[in-house]
Order: C-alpha cells, then sequence, then structure tokens
C-alpha cells in the first residue's frame, strides 16, 4: 500500500514538472523589420524621365515630387484637339450664319406669299431648309463642346506628367534614370511606408502550438538598442509546404525610435 502511495506521488509530481515545463517553455526566433505599405511607383503615360528628384535611400514626405516623365505626346495631342475646335467653332459660325440668312429670307417670303407673288412650294422649301440648318446650329454646338471636353481631358494629362509620392516613406530602390523611358505599369521607384512596420519571422510547424493570433512578445532589435513588446498579427503559410515553416507577423511599439525595414530582430515567445 505504501508503495503504491509513494509510486502515485512520485507520477503526480512528474507530471506536475511536465505541465509546469510546458507551461515555461521559451521559443527564440530571428526576424526581419518590413513594411505593410510597400508600393511600386509607376506612371500613367509613357515618356522620357525629364528629371528623377529622388534617389535610393531618401524620406520623402506625401505629395513630394519624385520624378517628371516629358510632355511631347500630351503636347501632340493638344494641338490636334485645338485644331478640331477651331474648326468645329468655324463649321458651328458658317452655319449660324446660313440659319440668320435664312430666316430673313424666309420672312421675306412670308410675305411675298401673302401677297401671292411666290408660290407655296417656294415658301416650303425655304421652311425646310431652315429647320435643316436649325439642326446643323445644333450638332455644330454639340461638336464644339465635344471638342472642348477633349481638351480638357488633354489638359488634365499634364497632371501625371508630375509622379508624387502618395505617403510618407523611404525609397528602397529606384528603377529609371533621366533620359530612361518610364512605361506604364513598369515600376520607376519602390516606396517604403516608415509608419506601417511590422517584424517578420519564421518558425517550425511544432512550434505552433505555442502562439496564436493576439499573443504578445519579447522584441529586441539590437543595432538601435531598442527593447519592446509586439504582439502576433498575422500567421502565414508558407507557399511550399514542404518546408513545414510558418510565418509570424508582428506589431510593435517603436517608442519613438527610428526603425527602417531590413533592420534584423530578435524575439522571445514565452
Amino acid at each position: 500500500m505504501k508503495k503504491t502511495m509513494k509510486l502515485l506521488t512520485v507520477m503526480i509530481f512528474m507530471a506536475g514538472a511536465l505541465s509546469t515545463s510546458l507551461d515555461a517553455i521559451e521559443i527564440n526566433l530571428s526576424g526581419s523589420v518590413v513594411s505593410d505599405n510597400q508600393k511600386m511607383i509607376t506612371s500613367r503615360y509613357m515618356g522620357y524621365v525629364k528629371k528623377m528628384a529622388v534617389s535610393e535611400g531618401d524620406i520623402v514626405k506625401k505629395g513630394q515630387l519624385l520624378y517628371v516623365i516629358d510632355s511631347k505626346e500630351i503636347e501632340a495631342a493638344e494641338r490636334q484637339v485645338n485644331l478640331a475646335i477651331s474648326q468645329a467653332r468655324l463649321a458651328l459660325q458658317m452655319n449660324k450664319n446660313q440659319y440668320n440668312n435664312i430666316l430673313i429670307n424666309l420672312a421675306r417670303h412670308k410675305r411675298l406669299y401673302k401677297k401671292k407673288m411666290v408660290s407655296k412650294y417656294e415658301l416650303e422649301n425655304l421652311q425646310l431648309a431652315a429647320n435643316n440648318l436649325k439642326d446643323m446650329v445644333k450638332i455644330s454646338q454639340e461638336q464644339v463642346k465635344q471638342a472642348e471636353a477633349q481638351k480638357e481631358e488633354v489638359m488634365n494629362q499634364y497632371n501625371y506628367l508630375e509622379i508624387k509620392a502618395p505617403n510618407e516613406g523611404v525609397i528602397v530602390a529606384k528603377k529609371l534614370n533621366e533620359g530612361e523611358m518610364a512605361i506604364p505599369g513598369m515600376p520607376a521607384v519602390v516606396l517604403t511606408d516608415l509608419s506601417k512596420l511590422k517584424i517578420v519571422a519564421e518558425l517550425s510547424e511544432t512550434q505552433l502550438r505555442y502562439i496564436h493570433i493576439g499573443k504578445n512578445v519579447d522584441i529586441e532589435i539590437p543595432s538601435i538598442g531598442l527593447v519592446t513588446t509586439g504582439t502576433i498579427t498575422s500567421l502565414i503559410p508558407n507557399s511550399n509546404p514542404m518546408t513545414h515553416k510558418f510565418k509570424i507577423k508582428m506589431q510593435f511599439d517603436l517608442k519613438d525610435r527610428s526603425v527602417y525595414p531590413g533592420m534584423y530582430a530578435k524575439i522571445l515567445i514565452k
């Protein structure tokens, strides 16, 4: 009986020790600072880079000029639309003049018709011509409006020749130089937002049981002596399932320190 009690006591002690060991487990990870808002800046229109206003490593503010592309194609389009406006306005004026003349002639024929000096056929032909010219004036007015609207669209394109920063950040890559061709969809500069920094680390499948979204962690960035706390915000499966690795993202308190993407970080998960 005593031996049974001693064995039971030992088993309870070992279970308690194992439980304490599991509860007190610590995971040390290595990670990197990344930005959750990195933008590939490109131009809407094609053209040669006329001016490159930034270099790699520059910290820019929202709305700051990044680069300028030339306006030759837009200038050509502007000349064409100005010509179209001139032609449309000339056609409108000609139609108005003809319409006014035929109204005068129609009024004279109405007076003559009352005196039986012109035929009804002549009067009706003038009335028909007046109605046609009235429609032509309306069409010409619409053509002028359309040409002016096209010019407004062309002039609006000038606003996209100067490419500006959509937010504050740091230029981490510059793909184009002055004199090179900017093509829509192809990045000219890469802008990283410094206000949305996170830390990314990788852990094994066996460590997943000890973490969960919302769990607090200890973080250290040795290069700047920053010791702070963070919170796990994302758990990301690896794109290659054969690695059995997972990524976690953590937001953290910068404590008003200058932190940049690419910095090495230590993470302690308790």
